[in-house]
């Protein structure tokens, strides 16, 4: 997705960085993003293993530029979305990350953790963000994440 407009040098270029291993729910990310006039790029990892690597350049992976949000499963093989949370909290250069958990569980002791973690947001799928904010998060969340952006056309 090509970047929608020139941001200042106070702020990074806008990205989103999508943790999810299914495809169809990839594409459906996309089609959402679109169809909402957001148009930044969208980095895509299979697990949280991969999407760690990609953040921190390890294991020969290219570094990428750190993402204005992160939008992460929950459940993946090799490393699940709470684990790799968990370890972007106890990493100073991503404890401030903000990140939105979309997923198919509804498992209170999901939502707990991922409170405990300071998710920006909690959504349950399938992602529609006519419904963005419904997962169990107070605010609005799907405005939240176009202020954290500043990205909408």
């Amino acid at each position: 997705m090509p970047i929608a407009k020139p941001m200042s040098a106070d702020y990074p270029t806008p990205s989103i960085l999508l943790v999810e291993d299914d495809q169809m729910d990839v594409m459906n990310v996309q089609r959402e993003l679109r169809r909402n006039n957001i148009n930044v790029p969208l980095i895509h990892a299979r697990n949280g293993s991969e999407a760690l690597k990609m953040l921190r350049g390890d294991d020969g992976e290219t570094k990428i530029a750190r993402p204005s949000l992160v939008m992460l499963d929950i459940n993946m093989p090799r490393m699940n979305g709470l684990e790799l949370l968990e370890t972007l909290r106890s990493d100073p250069e991503f404890v401030g990350l903000n990140v939105f958990i979309m997923t198919t569980s509804d498992l209170e002791s999901d939502r707990l953790k991922a409170r405990e973690l300071a998710v920006s947001g909690y959504i349950i799928k399938p992602l529609s963000f006519d419904t963005f904010g419904e997962g169990g998060t107070s605010i609005d969340g799907f405005s939240l994440f176009l202020d954290l952006l500043k990205l909408k056309d």
